[in-house]
C-alpha cells in the first residue's frame, strides 16, 4: 500500500493546519493592537473595538471554515451547498448581531474608524478563508 505524502497526511489529523495564515494575522494584529495604543489614540480609533472585532472576526472565520470544510468533505454532492449557505448566514448574523449591539451600547459614542477597520478585516480573513479552501478544493480534485 502506498503512503500518503507527509502534507496530505498532516492536513487529515489536522484539519485547522490551513487556517493558520489567519490564526497568524490574528496574533500579529492583536499585538499591534495592544503596543499601537498612542498612536490609536492619537488618531481618534478605539483600540478596544479593534481587538474585540479582530477577535469575533477569527472566531467567525473559524466556525466558517469548519462548516465549509466539513460539507466539503462530505459524500452527499449537496451538502457543501448547504454548509455554504449555512456558513454565510452564520457569519452575516453573527457580524451583523455584533455590530448592532456595539452601535446600541455605544449610541453617540460609535467609533467609525475602528468599524471601518473591522469591516476591512473582515474583508481580508473572507478573503484567507477563501483561497484556503480553493487550495483544499484543487488538492480533493488531484487526490
Amino acid at each position: 500500500m502506498a503512503r500518503m505524502p507527509v502534507t496530505k497526511r498532516i492536513m487529515k489529523q489536522n484539519k485547522l493546519a490551513p487556517l493558520r495564515p489567519a490564526l497568524l494575522l490574528f496574533i500579529i494584529l492583536t499585538a499591534l493592537f495592544v503596543s499601537a495604543k498612542s498612536l490609536l489614540t492619537r488618531r481618534n480609533v478605539d483600540q478596544d473595538v479593534l481587538i474585540v472585532g479582530n477577535l469575533l472576526l477569527v472566531i467567525v472565520t473559524l466556525v466558517s471554515y469548519l462548516l465549509l470544510y466539513r460539507g466539503m468533505n462530505s459524500v452527499n454532492p449537496h451538502a457543501f451547498v448547504r454548509a455554504m449557505y449555512l456558513s454565510f448566514i452564520v457569519k452575516f448574523f453573527i457580524i451583523v448581531l455584533a455590530a448592532a449591539l456595539y452601535i446600541l451600547i455605544a449610541k453617540s459614542k460609535v467609533n467609525k474608524p475602528a468599524l471601518i477597520f473591522c469591516l476591512f478585516l473582515y474583508l481580508v480573513y473572507t478573503f484567507i478563508e477563501v483561497s484556503v479552501l480553493t487550495k483544499l478544493m484543487k488538492q480533493k480534485k488531484n487526490a
